[in-house]
């Protein structure tokens, strides 16, 4: 008989590594809500109608598609069939799709409810997506996605919240990182003044890279992309400016002097900077000039984070979009957002060992099971305890003890306790810490102080 398996790019989580990953939620969750964040939901699955077409040639390639149910061959002809025409044939036997990010359907809901909803709209969302991608180390087929968006506002306070919100996540993190800010209004109007404005895309593209194969490589890249020399050279002296943020914003002013968009994109991130000052971050703000991400989608504001202690790709996104809806036949809907990277988050606080231990320590006590008069008298005990807050079980078995004990230390659970004939007379519990090994009697309302201050 073949051993179960589960599809490539997809993956179990165990116990330990679930507490890993709510304490991660949790965290994002309880920091959003503190900014005024609501939590919404949207199905798994969504029509091809709203998903197809958001996301380029390439992205529509990727969706996970689902055939109708019933007889889904019912309506294809045996020469559709031959033909193997298979953006044909998905059209015919498959209404739905499984979603691909979080921003596509939140904008059909924004749509779909945009009368009930409360402008300015500020939502998170924490769900699963999926990409029919090559998987490959660090990239998966179903993945867990953390946004928060606010729609229905132009105030550029927006950005500033959500990088007060991505420093208060990582403080709680204990990770330390560093915020790159840019604006694409600025690399338009460097575009503009090179005098390749139509070419935006690749110049951006290779600019991105910026980290990743150095200055060489990017000239390199801008020259394929058929960059005139003229152009490359002009652009060298932003590629490679170093200084303080007003430092780079002032010579960026000065460069960008005749392009109206471009000096737009100064005066925003100019206010973002200054407004950003008077909030006292514990983590550093820099302006990078080379910063583009997925540009045919942002309009102003973009935003990347890198953790400072860990080899790692960014593990936040997002930015500025003026027309989020738009796509839906709603035009002139603003928004900005941003998107945690939950798994890189989680292999980082791994590496730097940063999880409390509460976080994946679920049971705090386990009751030893001697037999039915013992369990009679640990019941009620327990139960109080339970009501307490305190995560405490027994041992459902009465088996022998060296076995029971082997099951707290498997599940590093960090007391145990018991009650014999003596115990059971006095009112008391025997309790043992599993990591000294130190024995104490104690009453059940001591061990809940005692476990409550832990």
């Amino acid at each position: 008989m073949n051993k179960p398996s589960i599809p490539k790019g997809t993956r179990d989580f165990s116990p330990a590594e679930m507490a890993k990953r709510n304490y991660i939620f949790q965290t994002i969750r309880d920091v959003y809500a503190l900014y005024g964040y609501q939590q919404i939901e949207t199905p798994a699955m969504e029509t091809l109608q709203t998903l197809m077409g958001k996301y380029g040639e390439e992205g529509d390639k990727l969706l996970f598609k689902v055939l109708n149910s019933g007889n889904f061959l019912q309506k294809v002809t045996d020469e559709e069939l031959a033909g193997r025409n298979t953006n044909h044939l998905a059209a015919q036997l498959c209404e739905k799709g499984l979603r691909y990010d979080l921003t596509v359907p939140f904008a059909r809901y924004v749509v779909m409810h945009r009368e009930e909803l409360q402008m300015p709209f500020r939502r998170y969302q924490i769900q699963p997506v999926w990409r029919a991608d090559r998987p490959q180390k660090g990239r998966y087929r179903e993945f867990y996605q953390c946004d928060a968006d606010v729609v229905g506002s132009d105030s550029l306070l927006n950005e500033v919240e959500l990088m007060q919100i991505i420093d208060t996540v990582f403080q709680r993190f204990g990770i330390r990182v560093q915020i790159k800010i840019n604006n694409r209004k600025i690399l338009t109007g460097i575009a503009e003044m090179i005098g390749e404005a139509d070419k935006i895309v690749p110049i951006t593209v290779a600019m991105d890279k910026m980290d990743k194969i150095g200055p060489e490589g990017v000239n390199a890249e801008l020259h394929e992309a058929g960059i005139s020399d003229e152009a490359i050279e002009r652009l060298q002296p932003i590629i490679t400016l170093q200084g303080s943020n007003d430092e780079k914003l002032d010579i960026i002013d000065s460069v960008l002097k005749d392009s109206a968009i471009g000096r737009k994109g100064v005066e925003e991130t100019r206010y973002i900077l200054s407004t950003i000052a008077l909030c006292n971050l514990r983590n550093e703000v820099q302006l990078d000039l080379t910063l583009a991400r997925g540009l045919n989608y942002y309009t102003g504001a973009i935003f990347e984070v890198k953790a400072l202690d860990v080899p790692m790709g960014s593990i936040v996104g997002g930015g500025r979009y003026d027309n989020l809806t738009g796509i839906f036949g709603m035009p002139g809907l603003s928004g900005v957002g941003i998107s945690f990277g939950a798994d890189r988050i989680f292999d980082i606080l791994n590496q730097l060992n940063l999880y409390p231990s509460n976080a994946v320590e679920a049971t705090q006590l386990l009751f030893i099971n001697f037999g039915e008069k013992e369990t009679a008298y640990i019941l009620p005990r327990l139960a109080q305890i339970r009501k307490a807050g305190i995560n405490a079980e027994i041992f459902p078995d009465t088996v022998k003890l060296k076995k029971q004990m082997n099951y707290a230390n498997a599940k590093h659970i960090p007391y145990v306790a018991f009650a014999g004939e003596q115990e059971m007379k006095d009112l008391t519990l025997t309790v043992k810490n599993m990591t000294t090994g130190e024995q104490n009697v104690m009453t059940t309302d001591d061990i809940i102080a005692q476990l409550k201050m832990e």
